[in-house]
């Protein structure tokens, strides 16, 4: 996906499936690998990288 397609659909994720624990994103445009993890951050997600542009998006334990 190109940006900000990445994070745009993880924030709509995030709100759509509150109670689901995980995601995993890829993309197909450098600048994601800045973004999502900096969009992460900022919604208080884990965003850790498997590969190159491909990242497992967690939700922090209660």
């Amino acid at each position: 996906m190109r940006c900000p397609l990445p994070v745009l659909r993880l924030a709509r994720a995030l709100r759509e499936y509150p109670e689901a624990a995980e995601f995993e994103l890829v993309a197909d445009d450098l600048a994601a690998a800045r973004d999502v993890p900096a969009f992460a951050g900022e919604q208080g997600v884990l965003a850790e990288e498997t590969g190159p542009l491909r990242w497992r998006i967690r939700r922090a334990l209660p």
